[in-house]
């Protein structure tokens, strides 16, 4: 509709011979009549109406208020972003004003990641975080710096960190394990005040993953035989007591910060048939002793510990290579032994306090994965440099000073 045409100003002569002008028009269907002293006037009630009627028409309405013209076009952008809200303005205002907490310091990312990974690294060197975790929290909070360059931790949204933790399309137990480190993050960054809610709460969180893992890889006696025969006949047998401690006592064989990395001669005790595991050694910070088995004990004999070093010079690179030669896995060792343990001595329990685990997961991924005839073959594996040195392999007592002599000279 064009006001504009609506609106006129007229000449009118009143009864009583005095002239007027009147403004006529017509208003969302009313007729609006009235006059004027001057045509001045008129013209000036003639706008007022025109302004009134284009408001009318774009929703437009004219109010006095102490806001000013940023702070209305603020509160006209917020009431746009309600229209498909159920609830009024005020009660979303009441409920942050309620929930919402200012940070008392709006602290950097990268200052927050520092502050935190100095926390991590003291409990590293007092023993109370493992070099592996802390390794892990290290790499996960740089590539979030990375990701997020330039923002404070108050900025960091549930949405961005979900998909932070799915980058490279993540497994749901890789996405846990990143949800895990960063969430334990910004639970220190709430409890300084760095940020007002802990967005982590909102990140889902995959359940149930744990359970589908079966029955862990092994590897048979005949496998283990041939290992052992080739482990003696390269590298003039250096590799010996790392793979028999792994094979045969289950020894966790990591390398960096693992049980085997931490392992002393002192712990492994000929004298009294036990390996001592150490809290600062055991990987979940808890003493065990692992019995020494007889043919465990032949090949410490043969290849003295004081003699052939768990990690000699140059042992990373044979390592690598003896582990491409066979195609083993990380931990393929020690399951290997943990499964043959199960089913020569039909014990769950001795063997979860042999392995370190617990009884529920020996049953999960190791009880019926050999039969008792492949463990006894197994436990019956013994060196060629025991053989010619020793008859009898079953007693747990050092060697004398001749046999020493003739396993240093099979080497």
């Amino acid at each position: 509709m064009n006001h504009k045409n609506s609106f006129a100003v007229t000449r009118f002569e009143n009864r009583n011979g005095v002239t007027s002008w009147r403004v006529d028009c017509r208003l969302h269907g009313v007729r609006i009549r009235k006059n004027f002293k001057s045509k001045e006037e008129a013209a000036a009630e003639k706008a007022v109406l025109e302004i009134k009627a284009e408001q009318d028409a774009s929703g437009l309405r004219s109010v006095t208020t102490r806001l000013t013209n940023a702070q209305i076009r603020e509160a006209e952008s917020v009431y746009e972003r309600l229209t498909t809200r159920p609830r009024s303005l005020g009660f979303y205002v009441d409920f942050a004003l309620t929930n919402y907490r200012e940070p008392a310091l709006d602290k950097s990312l990268p200052d927050a990641i520092k502050a935190y990974l100095s926390i991590r690294q003291a409990d590293d060197q007092l023993g109370q975080l493992s070099h592996r975790q802390f390794t892990s929290f290290r790499c996960e909070l740089r590539a979030l710096e990375t990701v997020f360059r330039g923002k404070s931790v108050s900025e960091l949204t549930s949405a961005q960190l979900t998909e932070f933790f799915r980058r490279g399309l993540a497994s749901k137990k890789a996405f846990n394990n990143r949800r895990g480190l960063v969430g334990t993050f910004l639970k220190y960054c709430f409890l300084q005040d760095w940020v007002a809610t802990n967005p982590i709460e909102r990140v889902p969180h995959f359940r149930g993953i744990g359970h589908r893992r079966g029955s862990a890889p092994t590897l048979t006696a005949a496998q283990c035989a041939e290992i052992m025969e080739w482990t003696e006949s390269n590298h003039h047998g250096a590799l010996v007591p790392f793979v028999v401690l792994c094979l045969f006592a289950g020894i966790r064989p990591d390398l960096y910060e693992g049980e085997i990395s931490k392992l002393k001669p002192r712990h492994v005790r000929l004298d009294t048939g036990v390996i001592m595991i150490e809290p600062e050694v055991s990987k979940v910070r808890m003493k065990r002793a692992i019995t020494i088995q007889p043919n465990l004990a032949a090949w410490l004999r043969a290849y003295p510990l004081e003699r052939f070093p768990i990690m000699p010079v140059g042992f990373r690179r044979q390592r690598l290579a003896f582990r491409k030669r066979f195609d083993l896995s990380h931990d393929i060792l020690r399951h290997t032994f943990i499964s043959m343990f199960v089913a020569k001595f039909r014990s769950m329990g001795e063997a979860a306090l042999q392995a370190g685990n617990s009884e529920s997961i020996i049953r999960k991924h190791y009880l019926d994965l050999k039969t008792k005839d492949e463990a006894e073959a197994f436990f019956a594996i013994l060196p060629q440099a025991a053989s010619k040195c020793s008859s009898s392999a079953s007693k747990i007592i050092p060697l004398p000073a001749e046999g020493l002599a003739c396993a240093a000279n099979t080497r």
